[in-house]
């Protein structure tokens, strides 16, 4: 019997929302994938920390435009409880809350900062072998002048899970340099049950976090926790690199874009198309205008003025650089 190609399996997608800047980067998401993905047959979280001793406030989407913007966009709110992360490492919310979804469901974690540019039903996805974005630069580990280095440190935090390491090194890349080691940005990623991908997500990262391996003595954690655990879940769940084929996810069907100044600086056209449809109906308009860096970006004209900087075929090598040139000429906004 043949069988069922991967593609077409139901699945969720859920992105993280709360109070502030994320409430209005989900409007964004759940309007591209509505325009770009109209036949998406599965459900759409917007997960939603609960307050709780680990939030000094609260984090509650509590808008009313906002929550009845979600619900015109048949985004469901998914409240959670965070019992490890909340306000110390925000990031935690994306290991926290997807043991609020569906168990036995395939899922697709999306960060906010993410725009649907095209269809993501076409995306091949094999929830059996679990993967995440490959769009990162080598920003950790940092080893120092006396060691350990960069194999001397992931080795220690795969001997810590009882995984082999050296299964999943690209021997195609020379030592030390940081795309040997299996790495990813925590942008998107995907697996065929988030309890059983949440659960060990959330049981490495508090592991690393409370008793590092002695190897990770002089290595910062905040940001990069998420992404320190991330490669470990999806080693030991039997995915990898290159589990999609390139150019779909962070290419033609999804843009992480990160912050609206450094989509206008480094994105395609069809991305600024993307972003300025999908903002311009006028009941998404009367909620996302609200929020400052939306309002002088996209309905001000200011993202074109941070375009007009840049050459998107001669662009820095290194995203500081782009950040800093906005930075220079007063346009940055987050």
């Amino acid at each position: 019997m043949a069988r069922t190609p991967a593609a077409r399996r139901p699945f969720n997608i859920v992105i993280v929302g709360q109070r502030g800047r994320l409430q209005y980067e989900a409007l964004l998401f759940a309007a591209s994938l509505r325009k770009r993905t109209p036949d998406f047959d599965g459900r759409l979280f917007i997960a939603m920390p609960r307050p709780g001793p680990l939030w000094q406030g609260d984090p509650r989407i509590t808008d009313p435009a906002v929550l009845s913007a979600f619900d015109g966009l048949r985004a469901e709110i998914l409240p959670f409880d965070s019992h490890v992360f909340g306000d110390s490492y925000p990031q935690g919310n994306k290991i926290e809350a997807l043991l609020a979804l569906p168990e036995g469901e395939p899922f697709v974690f999306f960060d906010s900062d993410t725009l649907v540019t095209g269809d993501l039903m076409s995306v091949p996805f094999d929830f059996e072998r679990p993967g995440a974005s490959q769009r990162c630069e080598g920003s950790w580990p940092n080893p120092t002048l006396y060691g350990p280095g960069h194999t001397g440190i992931w080795r220690s935090l795969y001997e810590r899970f009882g995984l082999d390491f050296d299964s999943s090194v690209d021997e195609t890349q020379p030592e030390g340099y940081w795309k040997r080691y299996l790495y990813f940005n925590a942008g998107w990623f995907f697996h065929a049950c988030p309890h059983r991908f949440g659960q060990r997500f959330l049981d490495y990262a508090r592991a690393i976090r409370d008793d590092p391996p002695l190897e990770l003595t002089c290595q910062s954690l905040d940001p990069w926790l998420d992404q320190v655990a991330l490669p470990l879940v999806i080693h030991s769940l039997g995915g990898g690199r290159d589990v999609l084929p390139s150019g779909l996810l962070d290419g033609a069907v999804t843009c992480h874009y990160r912050y609206l100044p450094l989509l206008y600086a480094r994105e395609s056209d069809a991305v600024v198309d993307c972003l300025e449809t999908v903002a311009a109906p006028n009941r998404l308009k009367k909620v996302l205008k609200n929020h400052e860096p939306i309002k002088r970006m996209i309905y001000q004209g200011r993202g074109h003025k941070v375009r007009a900087l840049f050459d998107r075929e001669n662009l820095p090598r290194r995203e500081q650089a782009i950040r800093n040139r906005i930075k220079s000429n007063g346009f940055w906004m987050r």
